[in-house]
């Protein structure tokens, strides 16, 4: 009996285990979150070469740029669309929030405010 009470304990003492483990991974999982930022172009020549310089701050940083910038955009509803959007995906919204707040990227707004005017940019986190 006493073999048979401990075999018992330890499968409990696992399953608890396996729960607590699940429990902190799911804990764990935070949703991605998108940076969109609409762009009207001043100068194309200065927008190309912001480009080629800030890309590489956002991957440095973590986040994955989807290269929307000078994609085709069709309008479905609402108000006109912008010129220019650009998105980028971070793993989470503090990610994206800590490079929008660096000095790699704050380096580059002189630059940036030549070649571009930004008619808004924000982040969505998605729902997971």
């Amino acid at each position: 009996m006493n073999t048979k009470f401990k075999i018992a304990m330890a499968v409990v003492a696992g399953a608890a285990l396996g729960v607590a483990a699940m429990q902190g991974l799911h804990a764990q999982a935070k949703p991605k979150a998108y940076l969109v930022t609409e762009i009207e172009v001043l100068d194309a020549k200065g927008a190309d070469a912001y480009g080629a310089l800030i890309r590489p701050t956002q991957t440095a940083a973590g986040g994955r740029v989807l290269r929307t910038a000078g994609g085709k955009i069709v309008e479905f509803e609402g108000a006109a669309p912008p010129k220019r959007v650009a998105i980028t995906e971070w793993d989470s919204l503090e990610q994206a929030q800590a490079w929008f707040n660096s000095a790699a990227r704050k380096d580059l707004m002189p630059q940036r405010d030549k070649a571009e005017k930004v008619i808004r940019s924000y982040a969505v986190e998605a729902v997971n």
